[in-house]
């Protein structure tokens, strides 16, 4: 039986210190993590082969349920893929547990509440963004990611894999910007 733990930030310049010293101290024998947005399952490599890793009695270790999901359905379909392979989740904070028969119910609540939570974010976000715009002060997010630097990558035969390494961003970007059309 081991404790696997799982750490997830949303963005590059997110720390995820916090959370591997946070597992690390709960014993976990082997910790996985990605600078992934929680909002969807998609792109979450890490999480996908922890999953994959796990076997009957293994724990599942998060610091929090927000790490694991951001969407109360996606949060569950986790939880059910756990204990499809006779595992359990635990949370750390706070401390709960699918091992125990209170920790659906508790885990369900939790990933409603980081739902919510993702929600009044975005929320918040779209409002920010209205009030600039109606002064003058937004133009829109500033690109991250040189584009024109990917493709004369890609094209000089690097794989997205390197490219990414090379520019300290996610594959998926790199995915995404070789998917984009060219501007004229």
């Amino acid at each position: 039986m081991a404790r696997i733990g799982y750490a997830r930030v949303s963005t590059l310049d997110q720390d995820i210190n916090g959370q591997l010293a946070r597992l690390t101290a709960e014993g976990c024998t082997l910790i996985r993590s990605e600078k992934v947005s929680g909002g969807s399952r998609e792109g979450r490599t890490e999480l996908a082969t922890v999953i994959d890793f796990l076997r009957p009695g293994d724990e599942l270790v998060v610091a929090r349920l927000d790490r694991l999901g951001r969407d109360t359905r996606d949060v569950l379909n986790i939880i059910h893929e756990v204990e499809q392979r006779e595992a359990f989740v635990t949370v750390l904070d706070p401390h709960v547990s699918t091992q125990g028969p209170m920790g659906h119910v508790m885990l369900t609540v939790l990933g409603m509440v980081a739902q919510m939570e993702r929600r009044f974010i975005k929320e918040r976000q779209r409002e920010g963004i209205a009030r600039a715009k109606a002064q003058g002060a937004y133009a829109g997010g500033k690109r991250r990611l040189d584009r024109e630097q990917v493709r004369s990558l890609h094209a000089a035969g690097m794989g997205p894999a390197g490219i990414a390494r090379d520019l300290g961003c996610s594959r998926m970007q790199v995915y995404r910007v070789l998917q984009e059309p060219k501007e004229l």
